[in-house]
């Protein structure tokens, strides 16, 4: 009966944030928080993907701005950017604009960078304009920043915020198996803290689409690489849940972005220590963005997906591909972009 009553209302509280999708954003309640997704950004760097009367480059600060004119209001206590910062790695003037965006958070909201396969400048993943524009010696003043093994392509965060006591962590596309021994050890260090861990690719076509249509690929954790291709270094999203993700029972959540061919995707799934993981995609333009709100006491997050620029929610997409691919016409719904997820963020942290 208590399952069958938990189910109803969580629908009545799904319903109530679709209606709220024509409605306006409302202000963060007391005891709650936010936490802002920002989507790829590649399009807005080099200058497509305006939105109504501003150029991609302006969108990009146009959002960022916004998140600093509304972190009272929305109680935002963090940014995580789910890589492709540029589009293309090797040209400076798109790392200029990004860091420009960029620039209006830093010292006003805790923030995470990932880096994409669109971030990097070879196929070893070699990535030195991220570095020379995001390095390590950007962070380290700061006491919520944890830490990098090589100078911030990879990083973790730690955020204490309304009773919880959070760890975010930043992999890159692909991390290979240095990279996820590292961050095994970092979760290990801090079992206490419920983990948000944003990398790059990770939802999308389960295999490569090659000449069939995107449309007609399964979607869901994907199994195959982009990046760190050289000597076959780099992990697939699968081999990223069996190597590290899966193991560690106060990892709560996995989010990523890669996909504009599928935009919005979220599933859920259960780790070795029976602990819940969702896994959210989102890769949409229009100056949209993730807006995370936790409601400790509720035990709930309410997820939006919303365009300062527009000033509008999203209820919904439909994404084609450009030449030579072929349209591919995924449909994303009102709910891939308006959700709440059920967590339990009061009792212990799983495992301790």
């Amino acid at each position: 009966m208590r399952r069958n009553t938990t189910m109803a209302l969580m629908f009545t509280l799904c319903l109530a944030l679709a209606s709220a999708a024509a409605a306006q954003l409302t202000p963060a309640p007391e005891g709650t928080f936010t936490v802002v997704v920002l989507p790829d950004t590649q399009d807005y760097a080099d200058g497509g993907s305006p939105s109504g009367d501003l150029s991609g480059q302006e969108v990009f600060g146009a959002i960022t701005q916004w998140i600093v004119d509304n972190q009272q209001e929305q109680r935002i206590v963090f940014v995580s950017h789910v890589g492709d910062i540029v589009n293309s790695a090797k040209v400076r003037e798109e790392w200029e604009v990004a860091r420009g965006a960029i620039d209006a958070l830093h010292g006003v909201v805790p923030y995470g960078l990932t880096i994409g396969n669109h971030d990097m400048s070879s196929g070893r993943g070699e990535k030195p304009l991220f570095e020379e524009f995001f390095g390590a010696d950007r962070f380290e003043a700061f006491d919520w920043y944890g830490g990098t093994p090589d100078n911030n392509a990879n990083s973790y965060q730690l955020i204490s915020v309304e009773g919880l006591d959070l760890l975010f962590m930043h992999l890159e596309c692909n991390a290979p198996d240095d990279v996820l021994a590292w961050a095994d050890g970092v979760l290990r260090e801090h079992p206490d803290r419920r983990a948000i861990i944003t990398t790059h690719m990770w939802l999308g076509p389960i295999t490569p689409w090659g000449d069939s249509s995107y449309a007609d690929i399964p979607k869901g954790r994907m199994q195959w690489t982009k990046c760190h291709k050289s000597e076959d270094r780099g992990n697939s999203p699968q081999q990223m849940w069996d190597e590290l993700v899966s193991l560690h029972p106060n990892v709560m959540m996995v989010l990523c972005g890669d996909q504009r061919g599928t935009q919005a995707l979220r599933t859920q799934t259960v780790g070795e220590h029976d602990n819940i993981v969702h896994e959210l995609l989102s890769d949409i333009r229009d100056g949209y963005i993730r807006l995370m709100r936790f409601h400790p006491a509720e035990n709930r997050i309410d997820v939006m997906t919303y365009s300062p620029t527009l000033k509008t929610f999203c209820d919904g997409t439909k994404a084609t591909m450009s030449a030579p691919r072929q349209p591919i016409g995924i449909v994303t719904d009102i709910t891939q972009h308006q959700f709440i997820l059920s967590h339990d963020l009061t009792g212990p942290v799983p495992g301790m």
